[in-house]
Formats: structure tokens, sequence, C-alpha cells
């Protein structure tokens, strides 16, 4: 990705094949916000505080909020017909944006050897976490350790495969398991940990990674049969009114299940798998390795099972 921020955010389109560029919801308050001193300090002082995203939040479950909706539909070219319910019964801006698709709009890879995309978005992929030098920007490196909070699960995926999948506020907003598996093993569910809420846009991102690890995020234990422990964790962010999980801890959850969604605002999902598990996607490594996010939807191939 190019580290100039005078540019357009570029991301590369599987279904197109070529390089676009990103429609960024908010772009002007996000560059004057990270870019500008005035609006780092507000940043700082206001911006990443919970109380802003929970503030925001409230004016999305207004009912006047409603009027958002067509106008962002026209503006962002989304599809209605992929909705399960059509826009006019959406009673606030919220309920849109966290809204269901038909099945059909997101198929789900059934081959059993696959692993999928857990969420819509613009995606990352790293092979062997340990060996990256740069994420976004030179030098920027994951602190897996800062990002777990857990010195012996940190230890233990030291040398994994992470697959960062980001969301903007014009995405589908829901996210899935990505593999089968037990929902935090037998006991154990969503673990919170507790954090700011900066934007996760590479506008912010080229400028401090460590908003992964800074902001507010849930980790899930998965286990499966065949693939070891596979950790996801859902980061949350600026404008982001909520996680909500909608899937019973220590259930059995089937590929492609719905595993929670994201309230108003932008977002990340990672998964993070053991060594030596999963292959990564050739198209996704390929673009990974030129710092460029792989655009891909829900349900479509992220990678194969090792074995």
């Amino acid at each position: 990705m190019n580290t100039d921020c005078e540019h357009s955010i570029r991301y590369f389109n599987r279904y197109t094949n070529q390089l676009e560029t990103e429609s960024v919801y908010g772009q002007g308050f996000l560059k004057w916000a990270y870019e500008s001193v005035l609006g780092r300090m507000t940043t700082e002082l206001i911006v990443k505080r919970a109380l802003f995203s929970k503030w925001y939040g409230w004016r999305m479950d207004r009912e006047a909020s409603r009027t958002k909706i067509l106008p962002f539909i026209q503006q962002f070219e989304l599809q209605p017909n992929e909705f399960l319910e059509s826009p006019e019964t959406f009673k606030t801006f919220n309920e849109f944006f966290f809204r269901k698709l038909k099945p059909e709009a997101r198929p789900i890879q059934q081959d059993p050897g696959l692993v999928v995309f857990p969420a819509d978005g613009r995606h990352l992929g790293f092979a062997d976490l340990s060996t990256v030098q740069s994420v976004f920007v030179k030098g920027q490196r994951f602190d897996l350790q800062g990002l777990l909070q857990q010195a012996s699960l940190a230890r233990r995926f030291e040398r994994g495969t992470l697959v960062l999948s980001r969301l903007c506020p014009v995405d589908y907003h829901r996210f899935h398991f990505p593999v089968a598996g037990r929902n935090g093993g037998e006991k154990n569910g969503p673990r919170l940990i507790n954090g700011s809420l900066y934007s996760v846009n590479p506008i912010a991102l080229r400028r401090n990674l460590s908003i992964f690890w800074q902001n507010k995020r849930y980790l899930t234990e998965i286990e499966t049969e065949d693939m070891g422990t596979v950790l996801f964790l859902e980061i949350g962010a600026t404008c982001v009114g909520s996680v909500v999980h909608t899937h019973e801890a220590g259930k059995q959850a089937a590929k492609g299940d719905e595993k929670g969604y994201f309230r108003f605002g932008g977002s990340s999902v990672i998964t993070l798998f053991e060594p030596g598990s999963v292959r990564l996607a050739d198209d996704l490594l390929a673009q990974s390795e030129q710092g460029v996010e792989l655009y891909a939807k829900m349900g479509d191939e992220m990678g194969r099972k090792e074995g």
C-alpha cells in the first residue's frame, strides 16, 4: 500500500482482478483527526474514548437517522437485492448497518479442506508472523503479546499464520466462523480485553499499527478437530457502538455460521492459526507481500488446511 497519506487508499479486488480505489466514509474527518496536529490532539482527548463512540452510536439508533439510509446506499452503490429485508423496513441507520443478507448472497465454500474469510473486507495475510518486517509502512510489526495479553498464547502462535480483515462502514458487518469448531472451548466465551477506540482505517494505521493492541477487543479460542486452536479477535474502533455476539459460547459451530456483528462503524477481525496448520490463498499472499489489501467476501476461500 502506498505510504503517502495524500494518495488514495488502493486495494486489489479478487472479483475484478484489478486495483481499485477505496470509497472512504468520513475521509475528511479521518485525515483531519490523524494527520493534523489539532486533529491528533482531539483524537487523544475525545475521539478515542468510549463515550464518543457511545454518543455516535446513540445518534445512529435514533429514528431520525433512517433518512441517511437511501443516500448511503446510492453513494456507495450497495446492492439491496442482497439484503434479507428491504431498506424501507429499517427503523434506524444502525438497524440497516448490521443488516442480514440472504444466504445466497454469501455462499460458504463447502470443500472441507478450505477455510473461509470470516467477513467482507480488505484482507492482509501473513504465512509466518515471526518473519513479517512491515505492515502498512516500513518498520511496523505485530506485537502478539500486546494483542493477546497472554504470554503463553503469544509464544504458541508467534510463528503462526495471521489474517487481518478490515471492514469499512460500507461493508456487510456481520462476522462468521472461518472454520468449524467449538466456540470458545467447553466453557470460555469471548474474552474482553479493554482499551481505546481509535479508527482502524489505513489513514490511522499508517501512523500507528499498535492501534490493534490498544483498542478494545474480544478474543475467542475456537477448538477444531483437525487444525488445533484458531484464535479469533473482534477489534473495536471509533464509532463502533458495540460488538454483539450471537453464537452461544461453548457450542459447536459450522464453518460460515454467524458469530456476531458490529454496530455502527468500521472495524476489523483477526484470525490466527497455529504454525503449519493452513496455507493461505495465493492471491492473498501475493498482494500482502506487496503491502496491498485483497478485497474478498465472507465465505470465499481464505486458505486451505495443511496435511
